[in-house]
């Protein structure tokens, strides 16, 4: 399962399954160091694992999008 971070709350981490736009809330130590709004983590053998290559691929997408926007 694909997961983005929705928002951070003080310990409390917001997640949106990237699937069918679920929210999580979990405990923000059981995640990566490092995570922030808009990290994609991934759910791998019961442990979550930063897809920095998803979140690249998201962040650009977005950009794009705004450009675009931008342009019109």
């Amino acid at each position: 399962m694909k997961y983005v971070v929705d928002r951070i709350e003080d310990s409390v981490v917001v997640l949106e399954n990237l699937n069918n736009k679920e929210k999580l809330e979990l405990q923000k130590e059981i995640l990566p160091s490092g995570i922030k709004d808009g990290s994609v983590v991934v759910l791998k053998d019961n442990k979550y694992v930063l897809d920095l290559e998803e979140e690249q691929r998201r962040r650009q997408s977005i950009l794009e999008r705004f450009n675009r926007l931008k342009k019109n």
